[in-house]
């Protein structure tokens, strides 16, 4: 088995899977899972030999989506780890499975709303009163952990990238 393909079936997901989990029990995302992605994604693209063209545009996807999160960021839409997350993960599909993953995201994140909101609207379970991530993800003044949107749809959506296809020989 290849390292690029070691770093697609496991760092990414990992990775991924973690900054859901990280964002849902902490609301944060970690910049160095962030730069961990960005890493690796270096490393998977220099062991699948892609060219200089091919890393830009994936560099190029992965600068639109930061600036257009850090818009949102700033007018109070996401959090901060969210817009980093998400530059990440546009990094690793450039252009190609872009605008899927970006769909896919806003559902995802639109149904995640829904049900923290309607959670919210009732008590907070007893059983969960004790945890200290069920109370923040309870309150009323707290955001939405998007992460988990986010990294539900990069999963979905990893398998039908360029780099995923490359990595397995199709």
């Amino acid at each position: 088995m290849s390292l690029s393909l070691i770093a697609l079936l496991v760092v990414f997901p990992a990775a991924v899977a973690y900054a859901a989990a990280s964002d849902l029990i902490t609301m944060t995302i970690s910049n160095r899972l962030c730069l961990l992605l960005l890493v690796t994604f270096g490393l998977c693209a220099a062991l699948l030999g892609l060219s200089w063209s091919q890393i830009g545009w994936h560099l190029a996807a992965g600068g639109l989506v930061l600036v257009i999160c850090f818009g949102m960021f700033a007018a109070g839409w996401i959090g901060g780890g969210d817009a980093k997350f998400a530059a990440a993960v546009a990094l690793w599909f450039g252009f190609g499975q872009l605008m899927p993953y970006l769909m896919l995201a806003g559902i995802a994140g639109g149904v995640l709303t829904l049900a923290i909101l309607s959670l919210r609207s009732g008590p907070l379970p007893a059983i969960a009163a004790g945890w200290p991530w069920a109370r923040r993800l309870h309150a009323a003044n707290e955001g939405v952990p998007y992460g988990i949107a986010l990294a539900f749809s990069a999963l979905f959506v990893l398998p039908e990238t360029d780099l995923w296809r490359a990595a397995i020989g199709v």
